[in-house]
């Protein structure tokens, strides 16, 4: 669905309802919600894609898997289909975000991002 031009998530009031709820593990997909505004939204039918969103449902990127059982890299990519970052997913609890030019960005444990010296930049909701 586009709004002003711009992608725009279909389910977002019914989305930002279940987050606010604490509601993240859904029947027919995945929501996570950021300490920034954002969320991602993993559909159960699309297993090798995750759609990120500004707070307003406007899309920001895609994410593409290049597999579904751990460990697995993603590619996410912004609108204008240029490469933001990679990441190396070692478990649904631990993943290692790099820039284009392989340098650590973020080392996610459980709902807590860290930079390179150990300090953290993000959280997330995050459900055992």
């Amino acid at each position: 669905k586009y709004i002003n031009g711009f992608a725009y998530d279909s389910e977002h009031e019914q989305n930002v309802n279940y987050i606010l709820q604490g509601l993240t593990e859904l029947k027919d997909r995945t929501l996570a919600y950021f300490s920034d505004g954002t969320y991602a939204v993993y559909k159960h039918n699309d297993p090798y894609h995750v759609y990120y969103y500004a707070g307003d449902g406007t899309l920001n990127y895609v994410e593409q898997k290049d597999g579904v059982n751990y460990p697995y890299k993603t590619y996410k990519y912004d609108t204008s289909k240029k490469l933001v970052n990679m990441s190396m997913r070692v478990s649904k609890a631990e993943t290692f975000i790099y820039s284009k030019d392989g340098k650590l960005l973020a080392h996610w444990l459980k709902d807590k991002a860290y930079d390179e010296s150990g300090n953290v930049i993000m959280k997330r909701k995050y459900v055992e």
